[in-house]
């Protein structure tokens, strides 16, 4: 029965323990033993000592306090409070620690692929490597064209080429992945990023032609495609689980094929062709994933 199409009826329920007894009766073998079934609305874990505050929402969060979200500013980015208090909110256990999975999922891959900028900020990597590499270029044009006043005879004062590049530099940087009125039109690449990778899935399972794609082989990602991955994730970190949980979602729907499977094949052809070292993949996915799509770990528990 479905949740949506259900209705409490309006008066108690006639000779509920004859209910529950028939209920009792007619489980299946394996079921939970009955002191371990729900049958009331009792929930402690919403009992007011149980509940956290911003303190108790960090640290499980394994945040500073001051780094959550502003609570006049942001609290949009904060879980639904359960309870309002003259002090704040509250929140449960369990709904803070899903928030505090949430949280990791989308700013763990933009804190683990940053980096410093010469104005000494923290950015995505991509960013701050095409600030770099633009900064060296227009650093050495200065120089050049400073050289050729030399030669020329002409007056100039001493300049600080490496200072005025990075200047110079910096916005054309930024042009580049800062979609929808950058260089690269960062949007389309992430549905093309996706169709990519699902279309050579699709290949591998045409190749198959089993009923059972639990068994199909999966090939590994294109070297192109796994570069333009790289491309697009070390711009935009923070759209990383977005990015490999519609390729997951995409590959079941479309194809059938088991999400921690894709999660894999992910895992293996980043290790194989991309330019971040096997222990930043392996950190990036195990933040970015999507739960069904990682690797079980120990005792039966997946990682991350």
């Amino acid at each position: 029965m479905k949740i949506a199409d259900f209705t409490a009826p309006t008066e108690p329920l006639p000779h509920w323990h004859d209910h529950l007894a028939l209920w009792a009766a007619s489980r299946q073998p394996g079921a939970l033993p009955l002191d371990r079934c729900v049958i009331d609305l009792r929930a402690p874990e919403l009992e007011p000592p149980h509940l956290v505050d911003r303190t108790g929402l960090a640290q499980i969060a394994g945040l500073a306090r001051d780094d959550l979200p502003d609570p006049k500013y942001g609290r949009r980015d904060l879980p639904v409070p359960q309870t309002e208090t003259t002090e704040g909110p509250r929140w449960s256990q369990p709904v803070a620690r899903d928030w505090a999975e949430q949280h990791h999922s989308i700013h763990g891959p933009q804190a683990l692929l940053s980096g410093t900028t010469a104005f000494d900020t923290e950015q995505p990597l991509g960013l701050v490597t095409d600030h770099n590499r633009l900064t060296e270029i227009i650093c050495d044009s200065l120089e050049d064209a400073d050289s050729r006043k030399r030669k020329r005879g002409l007056r100039h004062g001493q300049t600080k080429h490496e200072e005025s590049a990075a200047d110079l530099a910096w916005w054309p940087a930024v042009a580049l992945s800062n979609d929808p009125n950058g260089l690269v039109p960062v949007a389309a690449l992430h549905t093309t990023l996706v169709e990519a990778v699902v279309g050579g899935l699709a290949e591998d399972v045409d190749r198959a032609g089993k009923p059972n794609r639990a068994g199909v082989s999966l090939g590994d990602i294109r070297t192109d495609v796994v570069k333009l991955l790289d491309w697009y994730i070390l711009r935009k970190p923070g759209r990383a689980p977005a990015l490999f949980g519609e390729i997951c979602l995409i590959a079941r729907l479309r194809l059938g094929l088991e999400p921690r499977d894709v999660g894999d094949l992910l895992r293996r052809s980043l290790h194989l062709d991309s330019e971040l070292d096997g222990d930043t993949v392996d950190a990036l996915l195990d933040l970015a994933l999507p739960p069904s799509a990682k690797e079980p770990g120990p005792a039966g528990h997946e990682r991350g």
